[in-house]
């Protein structure tokens, strides 16, 4: 499984399409082991932009603070699982806890 995390200063950025980069996350759900990490740059804020260019990427899940009801229905569409509401912390913390399962989400901090 890979998982994309918006980043801003190397934690969560809590606004999703407005992120600096993004850590995409490779993990062994089996194991619920992270086998590895990479930071990319985030392409120019365009709507609709992100879905195709992180599948094209291999993510098949996001971890987010915020993010609008139409990105995660635009994700859905490219085969792409959301968790909302993830607190600002860093993409391993993420990662390990989603897969320990004990990642603590709370609201959808985005309102659009």
């Amino acid at each position: 499984m890979r998982i994309a995390i918006p980043l801003a200063n190397g934690k969560l950025s809590m606004h999703f399409g407005h992120c600096e980069k993004f850590a995409l996350v490779d993990v062994d759900v089996e194991t619920k082991k992270i086998l590895k990490q990479e930071e990319i740059e985030a392409p120019p804020h365009a709507p609709g932009l992100l879905p195709p260019w992180l599948a094209e990427r291999g993510a098949n899940m996001i971890i987010a603070g915020g993010i609008g009801q139409r990105a995660v229905a635009l994700f859905a569409q490219q085969g792409i699982q959301v968790v909302v509401g993830a607190p600002s912390e860093t993409p391993e913390r993420l990662a390990a806890g989603y897969l320990a399962g004990s990642l603590q989400t709370g609201d959808n901090v985005c309102d659009h």
